[in-house]
C-alpha cells in the first residue's frame, strides 16, 4: 500500500465522522433513476457494509442512528417522499413531523458515528499484521511504474492525475469542517444532515460539537483539490455553530479535505477502461466512511473473480 501521507492523515481519517446507510442521492430518486432493485440492493448493501465494520472497529464506531433533517417546507416534501419509498420497501426509518427549528426529519436507526482515523489506523494495523507492506510519505506519480500485475487506485478525490482516462468522471471536491471546545451539556445525540447534506453536525463523545458543510455558499470555488480552509465558507460554518450551540461553542479545530464526486452520485469500482491491470475503487460523493471500505471489499472480490451485481452499477466504463 503506498500512502503519500501517513496512514489516515488524508480525509480517510479527517472527516465528519458519519458511518450512514444509503448514498449521495435520496432513496426514492435512486429508486426512480436505477430501479427498485438497485436502489434497494445497494442500500441493503450498505447497511451489511456498516455491520461489517461494527465488526472490526470496536469504540471506534456506534451506531446511535442519524436524523435527516428538512430545513424548509420544499425539503420536507422531499424527504417525505424518500420516507415513503423507505418504508414501500421495507426499509427502517421513522418519520418525525415535529422537530425543532426544522421542518420535520427522518430518522435512520441503524447509521452510525465513527471515529475515522482510529478505524482506518485499526484495519492498516490488521494489514500490516496479515502480511501487507504499508509505504507511508511515499507518493505515486505514475501508476504504470509501479512494479505490480495489479493496481487498484483508491484516492478518492486525491490523485487527480493518476488516471487520466478517468479525469472527467471525479470531479475533486473539497469540504470544510469546524471543530468547538467541549460543550458543557449533550446538545446532540447522533449525526444530523440538512439541506441535501450540505449541512451536517454532530456532538463527539468528549461534547465538542463537529460542524461541516456550506460549499453550496461559494460552490464553484469549493470544486477544487486544494486542501485548505477559506474566509467564506468559514464565516457560514461559524455562524451556524453559533446557532447550534446557542451561542455557547468556541472553535478550538478547523480543517479541510477532499473528496470525490461523480457525475451519477454513484461510485467507480472495477477496471479502468483502456489500461490494463488498472483498477480503480472511488467517487464516494462525500459518503466514503462506509462506501470506502465497502467497495474495497468489492473491488478486492472482482480482481479475485468474485461476482456482484453492484459491480455492473459501479462500472467505470459507464464513463468511457
Amino acid at each position: 500500500v503506498h500512502d503519500t501521507r501517513g496512514v489516515a492523515e488524508g480525509a480517510s481519517g479527517r472527516n465528519g465522522g458519519f458511518a450512514l446507510s444509503g448514498g449521495a442521492s435520496r432513496y426514492d430518486v435512486a429508486r426512480e433513476t436505477y430501479g427498485r432493485e438497485h436502489a434497494l440492493g445497494r442500500l441493503r448493501w450498505t447497511e451489511g457494509t456498516l455491520d461489517r465494520m461494527e465488526a472490526l472497529a470496536g469504540d471506534a464506531l456506534t451506531r446511535p442512528g442519524s436524523y435527516r433533517l428538512a430545513a424548509d417546507e420544499e425539503e420536507r416534501e422531499q424527504i417525505r417522499a424518500e420516507y415513503e419509498a423507505l418504508r414501500e420497501d421495507g426499509i427502517a426509518a421513522e418519520w418525525i413531523d415535529d422537530f425543532p427549528r426544522f421542518h420535520g426529519a427522518i430518522s435512520h436507526p441503524g447509521d452510525g458515528s465513527i471515529q475515522p482515523a482510529r478505524f482506518v489506523r485499526r484495519l492498516a494495523a490488521r494489514a500490516a499484521a496479515a502480511g501487507v507492506e504499508l509505504r507511508e510519505h511515499d507518493e505515486v506519480e505514475d501508476v504504470a511504474a509501479l512494479d505490480a500485475g495489479r493496481v487498484i487506485v483508491a484516492t478518492d478525490g486525491y490523485g487527480h492525475g493518476l488516471l487520466p482516462e478517468l479525469a472527467d468522471a471525479l470531479w475533486p471536491v473539497r469540504g470544510q469542517v469546524v471543530v468547538s471546545e467541549p460543550l458543557g451539556r449533550v446538545l446532540y445525540d447522533r449525526p444530523h444532515s440538512a439541506r441535501q447534506g450540505f449541512d451536517y453536525w454532530q456532538q463527539l463523545p468528549d461534547r465538542r460539537l463537529l460542524l461541516g458543510g456550506f460549499r453550496d455558499v461559494s460552490i464553484m470555488d469549493e470544486m477544487t483539490d486544494v486542501e485548505e480552509t477559506t474566509p467564506t465558507i468559514q464565516a457560514s460554518l461559524e455562524r451556524f455553530l453559533g446557532e447550534l450551540s446557542e451561542g455557547e461553542a468556541r472553535i478550538s479545530h478547523r480543517w479541510a479535505g477532499i473528496f470525490a464526486l461523480t457525475q451519477d452520485m454513484i461510485p467507480l469500482v472495477g477496471p479502468v477502461p483502456g489500461r490494463d491491470g488498472a483498477w480503480i475503487a472511488a467517487g464516494y460523493s462525500g459518503h466514503g466512511n462506509v462506501m470506502g471500505f465497502g467497495c474495497g471489499e468489492l473491488v478486492a472480490g472482482a480482481i479475485l473473480g468474485e461476482e456482484s451485481a453492484l459491480l455492473t452499477l459501479f462500472d467505470p466504463a459507464r464513463f468511457a
